[in-house]
Order: structure tokens, then C-alpha cells, then sequence
């Protein structure tokens, strides 16, 4: 079942004082998102979800808990990016034998620089290494993070070679001219390629050009205005709307976007654990955080 189109948050994940993953939370948080949050989908395990810092073993259970949960396979894309080929498989086969087909995989980022032939290999190893016809496989690009770009041919030739089954794109570079390029290459939601734009500021420029949607760390806290500007009839109302996703966008930016993501939900949820960070992240300082309130506050009125 192919991740739905839309808002999706890229979910900050809660963790005990031992480091571990604290599943039951997560799941309980995601359920939250797609009510409340004003959000159609949740990426876990991805960036801002510290994803890279979880126990591979917390990992590999996790979408088992969202399937007892009777969270929608539609509406979950689990980051399953490794370095090691063989944990990017043994992730995604995971997620897929709990019923959630859809996958967000990074490139392997330790090795930098590598040809696009060495990239093609790892994501053909995945994709024939399950032999699942229903994978549906979300390419991640955030060179920022990984250091491993993916080329814009690389992507159409991927989406060659195996179809259905590279069903589109999160676009984290940040520049919109960057997403606008896959859209193009690929021919975006008109020939069934999903490319998300990472940040709800970008929503409706996207749209316009054939995105699916957005996928943004910053929508654990404002899923809501975004779903407002993406339901808001074009005209006055939706210029409006799009403002105020804007404005929160831009404050949300002034702060290390996992940190502050997880402090606006241990004040909602009156929860101090969420501040929790896998090393080598850390929580926000006393002055980020007494900031972050004061701007939530302006930002409410």
C-alpha cells in the first residue's frame, strides 16, 4: 500500500534514561500526530527522529508496535537507511513483514564521494535482496547530513530500472530548485513519483510543480497550520494560512531542530523525559529554551 500524499512529520522519537528507544511512546506520539498534530503520515525513525542513533535491535521491533497499534500502512514511512547494505535490508524487511511496505532509505553514508554506480549496487541489493513487488522505496537526499548526494540521474535511473517499486523522493537539501529538478526528471505525482520537499514553507510552490506533499521535522509541532494552508481554498484564505506556516517555519529554524522539536512536546504533553537526546545531541541550553517559549508564545499570540 503506497504511503499516502500529504503533510507527514518527521517524528522525534522519546528515549528511556538508558538510551533505549522507548517504543510504546513513539507509537502513542504518531497516533497523536495524525489526529491532533493535523498530520496525513509520520516518517520515523528518519533524521529527526535520531533514527541513525537507535539500537538496531529497537529499530528492527519498532514497526511491529506501530502494526499492533492498528496504525495504517498508508499513512507510515519508516526510515530504514543504514550504512551496511545488509541492516538497510534486514530494516526494511522488518517494516514490510509488519505490513508497512514503505521505506525511507538514505544512501550509505559513511563512505563519501561514491560513483552512481556504487549507489545503484546498494539500492538493487536492497530491492532484489526482498524480491517484494509491493517495496515501496522513498529515496532520501540530505547531503547536508549524509554527504552523499543523490544525482538526479541516479533517481531516473532507479526509477527505470525497478518501477513501481522506487516510488519517490525526500528532498532535505533545503532548495526548492533541488526538488523542482526531481520533479521534473521524474515527472513528480502526474507519473506517480512522489517527491516531498522537506520543509511545510515550500507547500504549496511545490504542489504547483507536481510534489506530493512535504515531510519536515518541524511539523511535530505545526502539522496543523500546514494542514490548514493545504486545505485552504487558493485566494486570501490560503495566503494567509501559507503566512503563518511560514512564520513558524522560520522560527522553528532558529533553533537545533531535534532538540526544540522535543521540547515543544515535553511542554504539550507536561513530559520532561522527551527531552531526552541520543549522544552526540544534546537538549537545548537554559537560554534556547526560555527563547523557544518565548517565541512559541509571540507565535500563539
Amino acid at each position: 500500500m503506497k504511503a499516502r500524499r500529504g503533510i507527514y512529520a518527521a517524528a522525534v522519537s522519546p528515549f528511556e534514561a538508558n538510551g533505549r528507544l522507548n517504543s510504546g511512546k513513539l507509537v502513542a506520539y504518531c497516533q497523536h500526530l495524525l489526529s491532533d498534530g493535523g498530520c496525513d503520515g509520520v516518517a520515523p525513525t528518519g533524521t529527526t527522529g535520531e533514527g541513525t542513533s537507535i539500537a538496531m535491535a529497537d529499530r528492527l521491533a519498532l514497526p511491529g508496535a506501530f502494526a499492533d497499534a492498528g496504525i495504517s500502512p498508508d499513512r507510515v514511512i519508516f526510515g530504514t537507511g543504514a550504512p551496511a547494505s545488509g541492516d538497510c535490508l534486514a530494516l526494511t524487511a522488518a517494516a514490510c513483514d509488519a505490513g508497512f511496505t514503505n521505506a525511507l532509505v538514505l544512501p550509505p553514508y559513511y563512505y563519501k564521494a561514491p560513483s552512481d554506480d556504487g549507489l545503484f549496487a546498494y539500492y538493487a541489493n536492497l530491492v532484489n535482496g526482498l524480491g517484494r513487488d509491493d517495496l515501496r522505496i522513498y529515496l532520501y537526499h540530505f547531503p547536508q547530513m549524509s554527504a552523499v548526494p543523490l544525482s538526479v540521474e541516479l533517481v531516473t535511473r532507479l526509477k527505470a530500472e525497478f518501477g513501481s517499486v522506487i516510488a519517490g523522493l525526500k528532498d532535505s537539501s533545503g532548495d526548492f530548485a533541488q526538488s523542482a529538478a526531481f520533479i521534473t526528471a521524474t515527472g513528480g505525482v502526474d507519473a506517480d513519483f512522489d517527491v516531498f520537499p522537506s520543509s511545510e514553507a515550500m507547500l504549496w510552490d511545490g504542489l504547483a510543480l507536481g510534489s506530493a506533499g512535504i515531510i519536515s521535522g518541524s511539523t511535530n509541532a505545526f502539522g496543523a497550520k500546514a494542514q490548514a494552508a493545504l486545505q485552504a481554498p487558493q485566494g486570501g484564505a490560503r495566503d494567509v494560512a501559507m503566512e503563518a506556516v511560514k512564520a513558524a517555519r522560520t522560527m522553528a529554524g532558529k533553533y537545533p531542530m531535534m532538540a526544540a522539536m522535543k521540547q515543544v512536546e515535553a511542554w504539550r504533553s507536561g513530559d520532561d523525559s522527551w527531552t531526552r537526546m541520543a549522544p552526540p545531541l544534546v537538549p537545548l541550553s537554559d537560554a534556547q529554551r526560555a527563547s523557544l517559549r518565548a517565541d512559541l508564545d509571540a507565535l500563539n499570540g
